[in-house]
């Protein structure tokens, strides 16, 4: 059967993949469309599993909102060019509605990412989270990963994304819905995108990171001679001290509002001005890349390597 240039199109705009991945899919299968269809798939799995080795720790953050809920996922790229690629982002928004619409939960250690590829999408019935994933690995020419994705809810749900997608944030509030709240929760997320805080109050923070903390803290003291040669209770009280200072930068209500004009007033007093009944349930932050392994190469020396090639 002949190939015709309006058949390419046709499947390069079902598909996605290049024109001549395109016409050597239909020369291989005769012209049929549905199975020059899955010949890509193939062939972009194929091409996926190549990949897989590969470290995907660049990439971008998307949220996503509907009402009293919100969601944000990572996926990742193994280069920053890749993470501006619209096609890119495109897809990266897509999973971020994708993780909106589920009912699994995500989290840091990514526990139903693996459920998660395999759930339909809410686009197109016919795929499967890691269908989409794989061909647009084949089309993109790395590796992409969905790394993790997390959700919040409550009476105010705001998003924020930071630095063309390096951040992204959540932050769920009950208490009060209306747009003052909503701006004082939008603020709210930009102080911790800026600011980075692991925990929302002080009867959140765990023990293990109070004791972790001041064991540090006294190995610090005691490593200076001229500290170490006070009194036991006056060490006890400098371990107290740097611990409470330390608390005020982890603990998002304790932390300096980043727009306080006098410098001094805190989040728990911003939000106290706006709204006394407005109380943050939950925030989520991402930062790209955060806590993986990457490479650094020589982009220049990569190109001319792959045309020496």
């Amino acid at each position: 059967m002949a190939i015709t240039a309006a058949m390419v199109k046709e499947l390069r705009e079902m598909t996605g993949a290049g024109m001549m991945d395109c016409k050597k899919a239909l020369n291989e299968t005769n012209g049929n469309m549905d199975e020059a269809v899955e010949f890509l798939r193939k062939n972009g799995q194929a091409k996926a599993e190549k990949k897989a080795s590969r470290i995907a720790a660049e990439g971008i953050a998307r949220a996503a909102v509907n009402g009293n809920t919100a969601a944000v996922v990572e996926v990742n790229s193994e280069t920053d060019f890749v993470a501006k690629n619209e096609t890119f982002q495109t897809f990266v928004q897509a999973v971020a509605e994708q993780a909106l619409a589920t009912s699994l939960q995500g989290g840091k250690d990514g526990q139903d990412i693996e459920a998660f590829l395999e759930e339909k999408c809410i686009n197109d019935s016919t795929q499967t989270v890691k269908d989409i994933l794989v061909e647009k690995t084949a089309t993109i020419g790395e590796k992409l990963s969905i790394r993790r994705f997390e959700k919040v809810s409550g009476d105010t749900v705001v998003s924020y994304i930071h630095g063309g997608g390096r951040i992204g944030v959540l932050v769920a509030a009950n208490g009060a819905s209306d747009d003052a709240a909503k701006e004082a929760m939008t603020n709210i997320a930009m102080q911790i995108a800026a600011l980075n805080p692991m925990y929302i109050s002080d009867k959140d923070v765990e023990q293990s990171y109070i004791e972790h903390e001041t064991e540090i803290i006294r190995a610090q003291i005691e490593a200076d001679p001229k500290e170490a040669a006070k009194p036991d209770q006056v060490k006890e009280g400098m371990v107290k001290g740097r611990i409470n200072k330390q608390l005020k930068d982890v603990v998002l209500l304790d932390q300096v509002y980043v727009k306080a004009e006098d410098g001094k007033q805190t989040v728990a007093k911003y939000i106290e001005s706006v709204n006394k009944d407005l109380v943050i349930t939950k925030f989520v932050r991402f930062e790209v890349g955060e806590g993986m392994e990457k490479k650094n190469e020589d982009f220049a020396a990569e190109v001319a390597a792959q045309m020496n090639a």
